[in-house]
């Protein structure tokens, strides 16, 4: 029985540890900032052939530049495009220094 009480008592212990980690690591930007980021993107100065989305993982610098951190995408064309249009250029009410953002971008033909 007192095992029974031990082990009912991890398990809640466990559980409720479980439950108070945060899963997101990463915080969404406001749409401000989306908004902002997709102005200074434009349109791709390239074709493209089928509809796709890539997340962009990025952060701000101490001058409230966009430091690109990571693009999710295998097409050149498409990292060449983000890191020429996003990477350390300002805007206005940047996000937190050195905070993670990550936002989905969705590049379709016009």
């Amino acid at each position: 029985m007192k095992k029974i009480k031990i082990t009912a008592i991890a398990l809640l212990i466990g559980v409720g540890s479980l439950f108070a980690t945060e899963t997101n690591k990463f915080d969404a930007p406001t749409k401000e900032i989306r908004n902002q980021i997709i102005d200074l993107l434009g349109t791709p100065d390239f074709v493209v052939q089928d509809e796709m989305t890539v997340l962009i993982s990025f952060t701000f610098s101490s001058n409230g530049e966009i430091v690109v951190l990571n693009v999710n995408s295998s097409n050149k064309d498409v990292l060449n495009f983000i890191r020429e249009n996003l990477n350390y250029k300002a805007i206005n009410n940047p996000g937190e220094k050195d905070k993670l953002y990550t936002i989905p971008l969705k590049i379709s033909e016009v």
